[in-house]
């Protein structure tokens, strides 16, 4: 990101600003960290990252599009060039037979372009959080890492 010059946004749900968080716990951050949206209701997400309602409706929150719409409205409400966006059923209610308690959606938005994944993970509520930012940031640093090779 330095190297670069790029800037981060996050965009979280069910994270509740934790990816941020991990991200500004470094110290130097602010040199590649710019904003963090914690989007945490629908109608965050729609107000703050310009995700269309009707997206949500017809997809719920949880879903590739919602996830991907988040990505793009954190690098559009922004000043960056790399954006990161979550969303998922942390638990321990909320899950359904199509999307159960675990089950998280990820964006990572790049020059390269959109990329996009969902994950299961198991465990209680901190540990399907924890395992997300894990893996939110895991994957951010793979996909740069391949932009700079």
């Amino acid at each position: 990101m330095l190297k670069r010059q790029w800037m981060l946004a996050t965009a979280e749900s069910c994270t509740g600003g934790m990816i941020a968080a991990a991200c500004t716990d470094l110290a130097g951050s602010s040199q590649w960290f710019e904003r963090g949206f914690v989007t945490y209701s629908n109608a965050a997400k729609t107000e703050l990252l310009g995700v269309d309602a009707a997206l949500i409706a017809t997809h719920g929150a949880v879903s590739e599009e919602v996830v991907r719409a988040m990505a793009q409205g954190a690098l559009t409400h922004s000043h960056t060039q790399v954006a990161v966006a979550v969303t998922g059923v942390a638990g321990p209610s909320g899950g359904s037979a199509a999307k159960p308690v675990g089950t998280v959606w990820f964006g990572w938005a790049t020059p390269g372009g959109l990329v996009s994944e969902v994950q299961h993970f198991p465990g209680d509520r901190a540990a399907v959080r924890s395992a997300t930012v894990q893996h939110a940031l895991h994957r951010l640093l793979t996909l740069l890492q391949a932009a700079n090779s």
